[in-house]
């Protein structure tokens, strides 16, 4: 890690967009936005028929937002801000959950390594490391998705439904998400391993505060991933 600079106080990545899908989470969207414009001056929040002010609170703290007049769920979220990042001319995406479980630090070095190593594609994964304590049995049913998801798709991740990832512009031009529920996590790996673009993971924290388990870091949650893989 020591190639790349530690992240700076200041807003960076200019030719950047982070694309946040928001539904709900009025209580900590502001924190997360603050923190991310430390680092990044493009933000683009979804706002997927909240019902709690997310969206007002998202403008407030400087992010653009546009709304789904209902929710459409996390996959359609992300790819109407593909939409609108690939509009705006970003030469880069990062997929960034709105409830305070990713790291701006990762997110930061995520970008550069992209940029220094010519990468199309940086994926997040907790389980390159041991600061992510997911307990053993989310390890367990993440570890399993992982499995199905990467001999459905003929990759070799280690962390398939990580929302936390760096897309480059001709990789994102080609992703076209179809997929509401959690299936858009395999959905999106299967679509990018087609460009056959240069990939790679980079080890990320992910933060399991009582807030993030309660909105969707849970164990039914891990499970409702596996189900949607077998299902779909």
């Amino acid at each position: 890690m020591s190639e790349f600079s530690p992240p700076r106080q200041a807003r960076e990545h200019p030719d950047t967009w982070v694309v946040v899908p928001l539904f709900n989470e009025a209580t900590v969207i502001a924190t997360v936005i603050s923190e991310l414009k430390e680092q990044f001056q493009n933000i683009v929040c979804i706002d997927d028929g909240s019902s709690d002010g997310s969206a007002a609170i998202s403008r407030e703290a400087g992010a653009i937002v546009v709304q789904h007049p209902i929710n459409l769920g996390q996959g359609a979220a992300l790819q109407t801000g593909f939409s609108y990042a690939l509009q705006q001319g970003a030469e880069y995406v990062v997929t960034f959950d709105a409830d305070g479980q990713h790291r701006v630090e990762d997110a930061h070095i995520m970008v550069q390594r992209a940029q220094n190593e010519d990468l199309a594609i940086v994926f997040g994964s907790r389980f390159l490391d041991d600061r992510t304590k997911p307990g053993f049995l989310k390890k367990i049913v993440l570890k399993t998705a992982v499995a199905v998801t990467n001999f459905a798709t003929r990759t070799k991740l280690t962390d398939a439904h990580n929302g936390l990832r760096v897309i480059r512009r001709d990789a994102l031009e080609q992703v076209n998400l179809k997929q509401d529920r959690m299936a858009h996590g395999t959905e999106i790996i299967v679509q990018l391993g087609r460009t056959g673009l240069p990939y790679a993971e980079q080890p990320v924290e992910v933060l399991y505060t009582d807030y993030s388990k309660a909105k969707g870091q849970s164990l039914l949650n891990s499970i409702n991933i596996l189900v949607d893989l077998f299902i779909r």
